[in-house]
């Protein structure tokens, strides 16, 4: 199959999108390793050209990240640092990730704060760094829109998310550490997560091929509701350079602030515009 245009070196390929990629089982020889009643994703060897703690994605082209509930935003309304459980279609934890933010900024900025993430292995490594600064949410100012930049391992970079001005949709560019661009991210009109999943299509960079897709999924009236804990599925190639996968994954974080963090009295976003 002839590779995507604008694919580089990335090494992936268009696929279509009728039956999901993760179905396959990932291909996992080790045993997974239990730790603190959590079932970790096997080991993987290293691997040359690859970065340290990014060799687990060479294995999956899904994963799953699950937010965990805050009982004090529950209560109180009182904005928490998110926590995230990333896993791979076996159940099985591949990284933790936590956001790193004082109180001040969470409460006062809301959605529109900027933060740092930090993703640890199952040896408690820091092996992606997600940051992203403050930046404009409105229309009026399309020379300061939202960017995330992914590190990996901490203190390198390997891509950045970049939002594109557009008056309807969410779109967004994945780009590598030198600025070149690698996917586009387009989203629904209406960002609204009532009673069914919300898709983002993960395209080549003349949006001819779909090669991935980053999932909001319904999680129930109540969990809806009364939380803004929030699950998300992302599809990519298998081949896809591990890289553009960690980038991915940051995406899916940036689309969660943008779209899907509202708390308290807050109304969830429902375009691309606040």
């Amino acid at each position: 199959m002839p590779g995507v245009a604008g694919a580089g070196s990335y090494g992936f390929h268009g696929q279509a999108m009728g039956v999901p990629a993760g179905l396959a089982v990932p291909l996992i020889q080790n045993q997974a390793i239990m730790k603190e009643g959590t079932i970790w994703m096997p080991i993987p060897p290293p691997l040359p050209n690859c970065p340290p703690g990014l060799e687990y994605l060479t294995q999956i082209d899904q994963i799953l990240i699950h937010q965990q509930i805050e009982l004090l935003e529950i209560l109180t309304g009182f904005e928490t640092n998110n926590k995230y459980e990333i896993k791979n279609t076996l159940g099985q934890r591949v990284y933790f990730a936590a956001e790193d933010t004082d109180c001040c900024t969470r409460n006062c900025c809301g959605p529109s704060r900027p933060f740092t993430l930090r993703i640890i292995d199952n040896l408690g490594h820091e092996v992606i760094t997600l940051q992203r600064p403050l930046r404009c949410s409105s229309c009026c100012f399309p020379c300061c829109l939202q960017e995330l930049e992914v590190q990996a391992p901490p203190g390198t970079p390997v891509g950045y998310i970049v939002q594109n001005w557009h008056p309807c949709l969410p779109k967004f560019t994945i780009q590598d550490e030198k600025r070149m661009d690698i996917l586009k991210i387009t989203g629904p009109c209406v960002v609204c997560s009532c009673w069914a999943d919300i898709h983002f299509e993960v395209k080549s960079v003349d949006e001819t091929s779909t090669v991935g897709r980053i999932s909001k999924q319904w999680t129930g009236f109540l969990k809806e509701a009364f939380t803004d804990a929030d699950n998300f599925g992302i599809t990519f190639p298998r081949d896809l350079d591990v890289k553009m996968k960690a980038v991915m994954i940051g995406a899916c974080f940036l689309i969660d602030f943008m779209f899907f963090e509202h708390t308290g009295d807050n109304q969830q976003r429902t375009g691309v515009w606040q």
